[in-house]
């Protein structure tokens, strides 16, 4: 699996703070069999995260996957330029996160992680937080190639 990680935080990107989330994220991901060959830090900029969105799916990438934005602050908009990208929602992948969260913390129901295809290509949001994606990656990363492998049209190859 083709894989972009985009980190979606202004004070990474003003290197105001290290990138540990995208860096775990991609790990995490290179574990489940990703093929992470592309990492990126944005700012909170709804314009730039869906220019750098549609990007990765016009380079045909499989996955990409994001950390940061996800909450309730005015500068978290990675949900929304999600939104102006994809096709199709597919609500499985966040829905699973968001039960997973509220088993460690009730904030867990404050995030607003987004998951659909454009194209050919998954798009997952994950939360900024380095715990937060130690704790929720395990519960999808598994399901990842099994969801790519049917958007590519490879019935087989996905398994259940």
């Amino acid at each position: 699996m083709r894989t972009a990680v985009l980190t979606i935080s202004n004070r990474v990107s003003r290197r105001e703070a290290e990138d540990a989330s995208g860096e775990l994220l991609a790990r995490m991901a290179e574990g489940a069999g990703a093929d992470v060959d592309a990492m990126e830090v944005l700012p909170d900029d709804l314009g730039l995260i869906e220019d750098r969105l549609h990007h990765y799916v016009d380079m045909a990438y499989d996955l990409i996957l994001t950390t940061g934005g996800t909450g309730l602050t005015p500068d978290d908009v990675t949900p929304e330029a999600t939104q102006l990208v994809i096709d199709r929602e597919v609500p499985g992948f966040p829905e699973a996160m968001r039960a997973e969260s509220l088993k460690h913390t009730p904030m867990g129901m404050t995030s607003r992680e987004v998951c659909g295809t454009a194209g050919r290509t998954l798009i997952l949001n994950f939360p900024g937080s380095p715990k937060a994606i130690e704790q929720l990656f395990p519960v999808v990363g598994p399901a990842l190639g099994h969801a790519v492998a049917l958007i590519h049209g490879d019935r087989g190859r996905a398994g259940h």
